[in-house]
């Protein structure tokens, strides 16, 4: 937790007028019992009314000024805390942002989500309480003890014993729970798992009619979930019966014995409920102490794994990169001995190598798991090379910074992914300054125009999140539209025209021949004939190239995309390509 103080930074008045405002209350509440012991002795024992009266005013005073008190306290530490948790909100975001795909393929995306929102929150309620409470309590018990010494200071002995074994009982329970709440801060991690999966699958759970088995296993989890807080909730629930325990044994001993010293003359009676009093209030601040540790506990498991998300360093960065000058005349892209793997496993490409220059079209074909999108994904370096290198315009990926070299690039990923918004706002993420005759024309070569001009609203149509108003056809041609409006110099088609009929598939790809001609195009498909016309077919099986060339001479030459071509199509169609 102490790691994340900085986040305090911009509210250090706030953190400090919050515990001294909360000082300022315990001091008048410690007032109180010295007003008591004297309306009772004097004023009760005398039958002095006016003493009476003028004593409760000075009570009601402490009590305005308490609660005023309280309020401002209250008001500074909740503002310090909300300014804390987004600060720190922020700056986690601004961290995840930073990460490879490597990093967040790693961690996953609920883990994220549960520690950006369920864990912040937590921390920031920890940061209020903390600074509502931990100068309160601790100055109230000390506070009591003491004035409880000028009364007698033989009955402050049963204070001495009382506070240290309710210490020990609050020490005993915080290390008990504290691997609790770790636990259960895990399994909200898999519970938010579980509730993304459901959310994003629904329509393949309901045509398998696999709800059943999904609400079996989202029970199991919550069940899971729910041991664990009860196991956890019970420790906890120990604490305020064990304090009261003691608290009440301890009020007991003092009547006992505080009874014999009223009888003797050592103490008035004063004094008496005034000992009483301060024990109740050594209680409440002892429970309050406890409550905050609980607190505080579930804030510090929370600041564990927010930190331990801060700890992650990007395996892919383009720290100290300069913009870079292209060597005329390279390569658009070439791969140069290229092998790579994810986490250390088995390689997912390996040795690969051929380069493509402006103006041409490689296809990438394989089976699934072949290595297609990871090829791809390695030229705007979402991932780095394991071994060797790969160049676009002659310079090694590495040595770009981030924004220039995917300024180059124009990326249709796999899964079509729009943004909430509207169709024009989701076009202006290829080009901020695009004119509407740019969208049009993006839209255009993309075989988008046409159902968007019969939708009333034109551009300006609503896109749900993750364009879920739209079919998978029309979501894959506005993201064509969207990479093809920036006129990229190297634009990546990854397995975009899946959703879209034949006729369109090939009317697209004429479309984007003459559009951005000057282009190095790669076309990942699972078709055959939507990388026929390519001026080169790169086939990879298991990670390896073992065919480069066109449609024609593989077909004779490689077993495995013969395979594919027939699998796809009559020998003479494939023959005929």
């Amino acid at each position: 937790m102490f790691k994340l103080i900085k986040y305090l930074k911009g509210y250090t008045v706030q953190s400090i007028i919050a515990p001294l405002f909360k000082f300022l209350e315990a001091t008048f509440e410690l007032i109180v019992p010295v007003v008591m012991a004297k309306i009772i002795d004097i004023g009760i024992k005398n039958g002095d009314r006016d003493y009476i009266y003028k004593m409760g005013f000075i009570l009601i005073l402490l009590g305005i000024f308490g609660l005023a008190a309280s309020i401002t306290a209250q008001y500074f530490a909740a503002k310090a805390s909300v300014g804390f948790g987004t600060a720190l909100r922020r700056d986690f975001y601004r961290h995840l942002n930073t990460l490879s795909h490597a990093e967040t393929d790693k961690i996953g995306a609920p883990t994220m989500i549960t520690r950006i929102t369920n864990d912040i929150n937590q921390a920031q309620t920890g940061v209020n309480m903390f600074l509502r409470l931990f100068l309160r309590s601790p100055f109230i018990v000390i506070g009591s003890i003491i004035m409880c010494l000028t009364v007698s200071v033989r009955l402050t002995l049963i204070f001495a014993v009382a506070a240290p074994v309710i210490g020990l009982i609050i020490y005993l329970i915080m290390t008990s729970t504290i691997p609790g709440y770790k636990k259960i801060q895990g399994r909200l991690d898999k519970v938010s798992l579980l509730t993304r999966e459901n959310l994003s699958g629904v329509r393949v759970i309901r045509a398998f009619s696999k709800q059943k088995k999904e609400k079996e296993d989202f029970e199991a989890e919550t069940e899971g979930l729910l041991k664990a807080q009860v196991r956890v909730g019970r420790i906890s629930a120990l604490l305020n019966p064990l304090t009261f325990a003691v608290v009440n044994l301890a009020i007991a001993a003092i009547l006992w014995f505080g009874g014999i010293h009223v009888d003797t003359g050592d103490i008035t009676q004063g004094e008496l409920i005034a000992l009483v009093n301060y024990m109740n209030q050594i209680l409440l601040a002892l429970i309050y102490l406890a409550n905050l540790i609980i607190i505080l506990t579930k804030a510090g498991a929370s600041a564990a794994r927010i930190n331990d998300i801060f700890a992650v360093k990007p395996s892919v960065t383009d720290e100290g990169n300069r913009e870079r000058t292209e060597v005329t005349g390279a390569p658009a892209v070439e791969f140069k001995n290229v092998t790579f793997a994810y986490h250390k496993d088995k390689p997912s490409l390996e040795n690969v190598s051929f380069s493509i220059n402006p103006g041409e079209t490689i296809g990438i074909i394989g089976g699934t798991g072949s290595g297609k999108t990871t090829l791809v994904n390695l030229i705007p370096r979402f991932y780095d090379t394991a071994q060797g290198e790969v160049l676009v315009d002659g310079v090694n990926v590495k040595e770009y910074p981030f924004a220039q070299l995917r300024g180059k690039i124009g990326i249709v990923p796999q899964r079509a992914s729009l943004f909430k918004g509207t169709i024009r706002s989701n076009l202006l993420w290829g080009k901020k300054d695009a004119s509407e005759e740019e969208m049009w024309q993006a839209l255009e070569t993309a075989q988008a125009a046409e159902f968007v001009r019969k939708i009333p609203e034109g551009l300006d149509a609503r896109v749900e999140q993750g364009g879920r108003n739209f079919s998978g056809g029309q979501r894959q041609r506005l993201t064509i539209a969207r990479a093809v409006i920036m006129k990229p110099h190297i634009l990546i088609l990854d397995d975009s025209a899946s959703a879209l009929d034949f006729a369109t598939d090939a009317a697209l790809r004429k479309a984007l021949a003459e559009d951005i001609s000057g282009a190095a195009v790669f076309i990942v498909s699972q078709r055959a004939s939507g990388i026929k016309q390519a001026d080169r077919i790169i086939v990879l099986d298991d990670g390896k190239p073992v065919g480069i060339g066109v449609h024609k001479k593989l077909f004779d030459s490689c077993q495995i995309y013969r395979e594919i071509c027939l699998s796809q199509m009559s020998e003479q169609e494939a023959q005929n390509g």
